[in-house]
């Protein structure tokens, strides 16, 4: 499957129309058409439905579409750190970014102090959960990544940042309890709760909270703070979250309160062990370990 296949199918599938794909590829629509049916016949399988004025994917485009976009950013992201040079690194670090105070405030200094040093290394960040995250980084989209414990870093070097992250409840300040200094489990028996999907996590509320997690009353499950707040603010469910990820996310109408007893997690920096690891991406990990050491 040669790569310029790739490139053309996903200009199809972004335009949905084989004539204004072509006009942006600078090909005549027989053209491009012949080289779809040519990818199609490599992989066996039709990839899109044709229409007269529309294109459909099939259930394989549809796949083949997300690797595509997989496949690309790689082939960009490997180009662009074969650019080295001893006298001027250049490339590209793909950073994953967990919502916590880490990424508010470690992360931009690390940045900072690296594009001072090496100005034509860019960055690729991403903010998602420790699933998808790790997801990225195991395929070689990302290269190093912001991860809340409790996660499996079995396959990963890391190192573990020094502030622990604190556990609570992000609530409206409508709420009755809103006035509390502290959440107790018996607290959260009543309460309609918003969480994260993460297992592990839900995991670590229930044997905080001394109950099977499906005892809770969750009216909602969320993967970025940001979807979750606005419900908070409305009273139609409390936020089991920690401090750090509201950070940027302050708002009059809604107050965090702390668990109690307290419940902390970690936070670590990893990446994959054993990698090659591009020149731009070793420096970069230099400078973690010293700003840690530091």
């Amino acid at each position: 499957m040669e790569l310029r296949y790739l490139y053309y199918f996903l200009m199809v599938a972004r335009e949905g129309n084989i004539t204004r794909a072509a006009n942006k590829l600078h090909l005549t629509q027989p053209t491009l058409s012949r080289q779809i049916m040519a990818l199609e016949e490599s992989v066996g399988t039709p990839l899109i439905i044709r229409g007269k004025r529309k294109i459909e994917l099939t259930e394989a485009g549809m796949l083949l579409r997300s690797r595509a976009e997989e496949i690309l950013n790689i082939v960009q992201k490997t180009e662009k750190d074969l650019l080295n040079h001893s006298s001027n690194l250049v490339g590209e670090i793909g950073i994953g970014m967990a919502e916590c105070e880490a990424t508010h405030k470690l992360l931009p200094e690390l940045l900072e102090t690296f594009n001072k040093t090496y100005p034509n290394v860019t960055f690729d960040l991403y903010t998602g959960n420790a699933d998808l995250i790790k997801e990225r980084i195991e395929n070689g989209i990302l290269d190093i990544e912001v991860l809340l414990e409790p996660v499996s870093i079995d396959s990963f070097d890391f190192v573990r940042l020094p502030k622990k992250e604190k556990w609570g409840m992000v609530m409206s300040k409508s709420s009755p309890l809103v006035n509390r200094d502290g959440i107790h489990p018996e607290d959260l028996r009543d309460l309609p709760i918003l969480c994260t999907k993460r297992v592990a996590v839900q995991n670590e509320i229930a044997s905080w909270a001394k109950m099977p997690f499906d005892k809770l009353h969750v009216v909602a499950t969320y993967n970025l703070i940001s979807n979750a707040l606005s419900l908070a603010s409305k009273g139609i469910g409390n936020v089991i979250t920690i401090e750090g990820a509201l950070y940027h996310h302050k708002q009059e109408d809604i107050q965090f309160i702390p668990f109690e007893p307290n419940l902390e997690t970690g936070v670590v920096l990893a990446w994959k062990k054993q990698r090659v690891m591009s020149p731009a991406l070793s420096k970069f990990i230099e400078l973690i370990y010293h700003t840690i050491d530091a």
